[in-house]
């Protein structure tokens, strides 16, 4: 078709192509430009957010002061040592004279690559005692939970409790 066109025309109609296809590459630039200006903005406007937030030291302190902390499990024995000398500090201060701390066998944990290690404490103590160590349990930073509770009021000293208590924590396995 080119070839019955004379040399004029054939020129006009390679300028108009490179026109089209130009007007097409500006297009799909322009669309592309929109996108990396909005992208751009929302991006200067969160910066903007972000810089706005100021945390005074002494607050950041206080909230991080009531965050419990967590050590990362580690091989059973290691983990069963800490553990458990970390519960022994916590029914000292609390001013609970327990039994000596049983290893309760336990089962396969659904978190993969670890295990639960559990610990059962039988001691007998004051209910406000008992209430201190529960309020504290949360610092113990190898604690996972409290499995079972069993307190019996005590018929003859009201003040005084039996306490069975099972507690938890991850070891690897």
């Amino acid at each position: 078709m080119l070839e019955r066109l004379n040399e004029k025309d054939r020129r006009a109609v390679k300028i108009g192509i490179a026109g089209v296809v130009a007007i097409a590459v500006f297009a799909v630039g322009m669309k592309g430009y929109d996108h990396w200006a909005e992208a751009k903005r929302t991006l200067s406007s969160t910066e903007a957010r972000l810089g706005a937030i100021s945390v005074d030291e002494t607050k950041l302190a206080g909230l991080l002061s009531i965050v419990p902390v967590f050590e990362m499990p580690k091989a059973e024995e290691e983990q069963k040592f800490l553990f458990r000398d970390r519960l022994n500090e916590q029914l000292r201060r609390a001013g609970i004279r327990s039994k000596p701390l049983q290893v309760v066998s336990g089962r396969k944990s659904k978190t993969s690559g670890y295990r639960m290690l559990r610990l059962k404490c039988s001691a007998t103590c004051r209910f406000t005692q008992l209430l201190d160590l529960l309020a504290n349990l949360n610092e113990n930073p190898y604690l996972v939970g409290v499995e079972e509770l069993r307190i019996k009021c005590n018929p003859k000293q009201r003040r005084e409790v039996d306490m069975e208590m099972v507690v938890s924590t991850f070891v690897e396995g």
